[in-house]
């Protein structure tokens, strides 16, 4: 985690010049909206004006989370292996149909899934062979085992950017998993308000309920620990939010814009945030979540979704959609006539 000192605000130069472009353009200044600036925080980013559309990734973090056991999810823990092995399998999940349609290679990693062995399409990296811990009653994972996932999601960005790959989305999936997002989102705010806590994959009132008073309880139990982000995610995060929280963080380091998702991922964000706000400048956020506390999260950290679609699936599909919408603000800044040429 050294590496974080080397982060450095965005190229205000090549900011500058894309702005002059976007002024020179046929249209009133502006009228393009989140096109124009997006092109503008990517030349920042990059230290150059985006002339060809970048080679895409999403990473997919899959991870299983013991606070599970205590009824905060709907879903059997199962699906977390099941769902795992569609993307890597048929590939026929939500993710691997927009994932296509925007031209974007996606990568699965097991952080730690019950059940899931050795899989094809699957890379392996395993902190914990059950995912994390009951953090209800105790720390979800150690204070090392979230440095060495952080550690590994910037070295996931510096891999990527060696290979060539100039844009990256974030997903996830585990059962239960907003659970730990809401709790890191609350504890990082200094929150106890539940209205944060949001119905995850369709709990009902009674749940929901129960739910509010799992992440309640395990904030009041962890208090006098949740004194920075390594702690907030060693006493109530997951091994997923761990390692977009390295991703967000290797953005900043390698100069690769990194695209936030939903509630699990801006967790992540907020955490790399904390960690170095100069992080904020290299997220790009894609859609806005229905889950409550990522409304929360991201007007914190100062992040504006650009789409707002109802969405609260996960698994990295808001990104997928943006990459989109990103490809399109690039062929403005280069396709449009300029005033000077008319």
């Amino acid at each position: 985690m050294n590496r974080i000192t080397l982060i450095t605000p965005p190229d205000a130069q090549a900011m500058k010049s894309a702005r002059e472009i976007q002024s020179s353009l046929i249209k009133p200044a502006g009228s393009l909206g989140e096109l124009e600036r997006l092109t503008v925080q990517l030349a920042g980013i990059t230290g150059a004006i985006p002339r060809t559309v970048p080679r895409k990734a999403i990473c997919l973090f899959g991870s299983d989370h013991g606070i599970y056991d205590e009824g905060v999810c709907s879903s059997p823990q199962d699906f977390t292996r099941r769902l795992m092995e569609v993307y890597a399998g048929s590939q026929r999940g939500a993710i691997n149909v927009l994932a296509r349609q925007a031209g974007a290679e996606l990568r699965v990693y097991d952080l730690g899934v019950k059940g899931l062995g050795e899989y094809p399409g699957i890379i392996t990296r395993k902190f914990l062979a059950d995912g994390t811990a009951d953090f209800l009653h105790g720390r979800a994972m150690s204070p090392e085992t979230v440095r060495a996932v952080i550690s590994f999601g910037i070295d996931v960005v510096r891999d990527m950017k060696r290979e060539g790959i100039g844009l990256i989305g974030t997903g996830e999936v585990g059962m239960a998993n907003t659970s730990p997002a809401c709790a890191c989102i609350m504890a990082g705010l200094g929150t106890r308000d539940d209205s944060l806590v949001g119905r995850g994959a369709g709990l009902d009132d009674e749940a929901l309920y129960d739910k509010k008073k799992v992440i309640l309880e395990a904030l009041n139990f962890h208090a006098g620990n949740l004194t920075d982000p390594v702690n907030i995610l060693s006493c109530v995060g997951g091994l997923d939010i761990a390692a977009m929280t390295g991703v967000f963080l290797g953005g900043a380091v390698y100069h690769v814009p990194v695209l936030v998702d939903g509630v699990i991922s801006v967790a992540g964000a907020m955490m790399a945030y904390m960690i170095e706000p100069l992080t904020r400048e290299y997220m790009i956020a894609s859609h806005e979540s229905a889950e409550p506390a990522y409304v929360h999260a991201a007007e914190h950290i100062g992040l504006t979704p650009c789409l707002k679609l109802g969405m609260r699936l996960g698994e990295g599909t808001g990104c997928a959609i943006m990459m989109r919408v990103i490809d399109d603000a690039i062929a403005i800044i280069n396709g449009m006539a300029t005033f000077q040429e008319l």
